[in-house]
């Protein structure tokens, strides 16, 4: 199962939906689909209202293979279900689409011009279940704000380190050292993350392949080399808090990089749409985010 994933995602045409929103993110995303805080008590009702958006998705007839290659789930996704089967079976069995976890806790606070990832003191764990549950792969979030050498070195050698350990137990990392977009030195810091990569990419080995997740960058085809990387499976983008439409047009100028996105792909989801309804945006989402993957 393994070897087939693996190539679905290198050479599949499509990209990855991120569902993976996390007790930081939920609330602004089930607002967004019209659920507003009042409408739950605590933090179980409010999962399991995200999860049921999730699972409309998932289970949506324009949710498939054909054009999502992958999808990162959260952490309590992972031992939950989507029409009635466990959710990353159901992700791959069903719909032919790779699941991935999100296991980063989230992030520290600000020093240095980045936020790095707080520490994961079960990771070891997490990834054994994660295996035992079929998932193919991981993605872990760091944040940069501004261009500073030594910051963006610490992130860069976070990511790398989790990564190392991640691709040793036979799954695949998604390193993503996001690039703020309102950061006002976003092209130096764009500069100074890739060639922080490629030190490591020169440094470093592997146990497997790895992916990078990035924000779209300023210059077009400013990721073309690692892109093109032999060791590196696939680039893809977050959409960042741009809008579907200009993450779209934005991504469409960058030759093989594909969407990660999660805020632009709900985008106009609303949670009192018809099935109808709610498959027609969705399908238009999904067909939206396709073009400008494989343009």
């Amino acid at each position: 199962m393994f070897a087939e994933q693996l190539e679905h995602m290198a050479n599949g045409h499509g990209f990855i939906a991120a569902l993976d929103q996390s007790g930081g993110s939920t609330p602004k995303a089930l607002e967004l689909y019209g659920i507003g805080p009042d409408a739950y008590t605590g933090d179980e009702e409010m999962y399991d209202l995200v999860h049921a958006m999730r699972e409309r998705i998932v289970t949506s007839p324009s949710f498939t293979g054909t054009h999502v290659l992958g999808s990162i789930l959260f952490e309590k996704t992972m031992v939950r279900t989507f029409a009635g089967q466990p959710a990353p079976d159901y992700l791959w069995e069903t719909k032919h689409v790779v699941p991935f976890l999100k296991v980063d806790k989230g992030l520290a606070d600000e020093a240095q011009g980045v936020k790095l990832m707080k520490p994961i003191p079960d990771l070891d764990d997490l990834l054994e279940r994660a295996k035992a549950a079929h998932i193919f792969g991981t993605k872990m979030r760091s944040v940069i704000l501004s261009a500073d050498p030594a910051g963006i070195t610490a992130i860069v050698d976070q990511q790398f380190e989790l990564g190392r350990r991640i691709a040793a137990i036979g799954m695949v990392p998604i390193l993503e050292p996001e690039v703020d977009i309102a950061a006002p030195d976003k092209g130096q810091c764009e500069q100074l993350l890739m060639d922080a990569i490629g030190r490591h990419l020169l440094a470093d080995t592997f146990d497997g392949p790895i992916m990078l997740k990035l924000t779209i960058p300023d210059v077009d085809g400013f990721y073309t080399p690692l892109i093109e990387h032999p060791e590196i499976t696939r680039v893809v983008a977050l959409s960042g808090g741009y809008t579907r439409a200009e993450a779209d047009e934005r991504l469409a100028r960058n030759p093989g990089l594909i969407a990660s996105f999660s805020r632009a792909l709900t985008e106009g989801l609303r949670v009192d749409m018809t099935p109808k309804e709610f498959d027609t945006a969705l399908a238009a989402s999904i067909s939206a985010i396709y073009a400008a993957s494989t343009t």
